[in-house]
């Protein structure tokens, strides 16, 4: 049962726990009248839930590039824009 439970809090939170969690710790921080030690450490899980959160969107902006043809022929990154699709030299959507 302990390994059980370590694993458990070892478990990177997905994207939605995460923000939820640093959500509550800016309430907290706002709100409550925490002691000097207990306001740092909740401070910096927020602080390691930013770098967290900031790595997901960063990761998840990556897979949302969609690779189009330049003039040349060659596949080229380009940011994926709303509405935006492009369609390749046949004039079929990739």
């Amino acid at each position: 049962m302990a390994r059980k439970r370590a694993a458990t809090q070892d478990k990177e939170p997905t994207f939605e726990e995460a923000l939820g969690r640093l959500e509550e710790i800016v309430k907290e921080l706002e709100e409550a009248e925490l002691p000097l030690e207990k306001s740092l450490e909740v401070f910096e899980e927020g602080v390691k839930l930013s770098r967290l959160l900031e790595g997901k969107l960063n990761e998840a902006e990556q897979k949302v590039e969609i690779l189009l043809r330049d003039g040349e022929g060659k596949k080229t990154p380009r940011p994926f824009g709303p509405g935006e699709e492009e369609e390749d030299q046949e004039g079929l959507p990739f």
